[in-house]
């Protein structure tokens, strides 16, 4: 049993692979959380993913038979980074990038991870990756309007907004939400002036409230992170 873990800004989410096959998944609110579920557990190989702050925490509460790896931008990989500033670049968003690789092998695939912002990479059909794009999230758009103006208020996410807002909570709604619909829509079709054969896949907590309304096809994979992370340590694990 392998395990990949995804420590985001806010929660630990936990793959169990089987090779290539994810045969589990859980969140975890916590490291007290997580350390008493994965207490006995007999792992083979962990890989651990975190943005926001040192996995050192997470690593010493698993053992394991064979390899224990922290990812980083020097970590061999199973894509070619072409990224002009690699020691900056995120490290959830090679995993996306890698993700992608086995969602969509051979293809040009564009990864939208929507979570706190809004990640887009690029992959060509030869596992090269270049970069993309980086943009507020939902969320975060919200708390900006209402804490850089001085009577604009914080309102809700919602999946259902009109076009024309009537009230002022609606026209947040509207903009935010047909905004960021607007943003990937656009960028979809600049990909595709330049990829036709573009395979787009969505990802990320806020990706339910645009899947639907998307009018390009798309491959929704919401542990396309995790898949990204195993395919990773796999890489490492068989060096």
């Amino acid at each position: 049993m392998n395990l990949a873990i995804d420590h985001g800004n806010t929660r630990i989410k936990v793959g169990v692979f089987n090779q290539t096959a994810l045969q589990e998944q859980f969140i975890f609110e916590d490291i007290s959380t997580f350390g008493k579920w994965v207490d006995q557990k007999l792992i083979s190989n962990l890989i651990v993913s975190s943005v926001s702050k040192s996995p050192d925490s997470l690593l010493k509460l698993v053992e394991v038979k064979e390899k224990k790896i922290e990812l980083t931008q020097s970590l061999p990989l199973p894509i070619e980074v072409r990224y002009s500033s690699r020691d900056t670049l995120g490290v959830d968003r090679i995993a996306a990038a890698c993700g992608a690789i086995e969602i969509a092998p051979g293809r040009n695939s564009l990864v939208i991870d929507m979570g706190t912002c809004i990640n887009y990479e690029f992959v060509d059909a030869n596992a090269v990756y270049y970069g993309g794009a980086i943009s507020p999230g939902v969320k975060m758009r919200f708390e900006a309007m209402h804490t850089l103006t001085a009577r604009l208020p914080l309102v809700k996410v919602k999946e259902h907004v009109e076009l024309i807002g009537r009230t002022t909570e609606e026209c947040l709604q509207s903009g935010v939400i047909n905004g960021v619909l607007a943003e990937i829509e656009g960028l979809i079709n600049n990909y595709k002036v330049k990829y036709p054969n573009l395979s787009v896949i969505l990802c990320g907590g806020d990706a339910f409230l645009f899947e639907n309304r998307l009018k390009q096809p798309i491959f929704v994979a919401p542990n396309l992170v995790l898949k990204g992370l195993n395919r990773i340590l796999l890489h490492n694990v068989n060096v």
